[in-house]
């Protein structure tokens, strides 16, 4: 029996060895061929280049205009991360914690968006924003962002709200705090496992989002960087080191991000999990 009982995780622990190969391997086949020649890429087929081509990433960052694909995607991204936080954090705590009138519609209703798929928004977004002069536009683009991340981010924090005790919040307001006090004394530090977790969601979405850009923007300077690969690509299609230095470009912030956050990704889960 304690045999088996060891040869059970033995081949799970190869299992999910092999599964991690099998999807790191395209990362480290871009990683190796955004630093090769673009000859070298069709001939040598080990993963190792023969000689570093950093170039490519100076090329594709100036040429193919990465910098300003970049700039754009961070200010999307932080900008819509932020409204997001700010918004679902307000709104869940009124609903967990106030006592409004209609609170369990008006939740339902905010969460409707949920069982909406995305492509099903667009041509209401896209009438809306035209109608407010909002098409083309970074602030049409980020709003879009925000209202894209309310729905789950209010269904997520609306739990975290209801677990914290009453007594906290007697306590402060028999010590004189204002509801505004508790919201950001108590409350905002008590669920920052959550926050993480729906802030580094949403960095992920938002950076990686190419369809709303799409429809949105046709300005090339105010693209992101997703939208901007496709523009690359038709660009310089031939150039294959250059354009998996593009992609290397905008692959390895989110991975780093996620990498050094991802402990915060495992409390929120785990937490919500132990709420459940």
């Amino acid at each position: 029996m304690p045999a088996k009982t060891e040869y059970v995780p033995f081949m799970s622990y190869i299992i999910l060895i092999l599964i991690a190969i099998i999807c790191l391997f395209p990362l480290v086949w871009m990683l190796s061929s955004s630093l090769k020649s673009q000859d070298e890429i069709f001939t040598n087929m080990s993963l190792l280049p023969g000689k570093l081509h950093l170039r490519n990433y100076v090329e594709a960052w100036t040429r193919g205009k990465f910098s300003t694909y970049f700039v754009n995607s961070l200010l999307y991204t932080v900008l819509g991360v932020f409204g997001i936080l700010v918004i679902t954090s307000l709104c869940a705590y009124a609903l967990a914690r106030l006592e409004l009138p209609f609170k369990n519609l008006i939740f339902f209703i905010l969460i409707i968006p949920l069982i909406v798929p995305l492509p099903g928004t667009f041509v209401p977004l896209y009438v809306l924003l035209k109608r407010l002069g909002l098409l083309d536009t970074r602030t049409g683009l980020i709003l879009c962002y925000i209202n894209g991340g309310l729905a789950f981010g209010i269904f997520l924090l609306k739990s975290f709200f209801e677990e914290i005790p009453k007594e906290l919040e007697e306590a402060a307001v028999i010590d004189g705090a204002t509801k505004w006090q508790i919201y950001f004394r108590i409350m905002l530090p008590l669920v920052k496992p959550a926050l993480a977790t729906l802030a580094i969601f949403n960095t992920v979405a938002i950076w990686n989002e190419f369809l709303l850009a799409l429809i949105i923007l046709q300005d090339p300077t105010k693209m992101p960087i997703q939208r901007g690969l496709m523009v690359f690509q038709g660009t310089h299609i031939t150039e294959y080191a250059q354009l998996m230095a593009g992609l290397s470009i905008a692959t390895l912030p989110v991975i780093m991000i996620y990498l050094l956050m991802q402990k915060y990704i495992i409390k929120g889960i785990t937490a919500g999990a132990l709420k459940g």
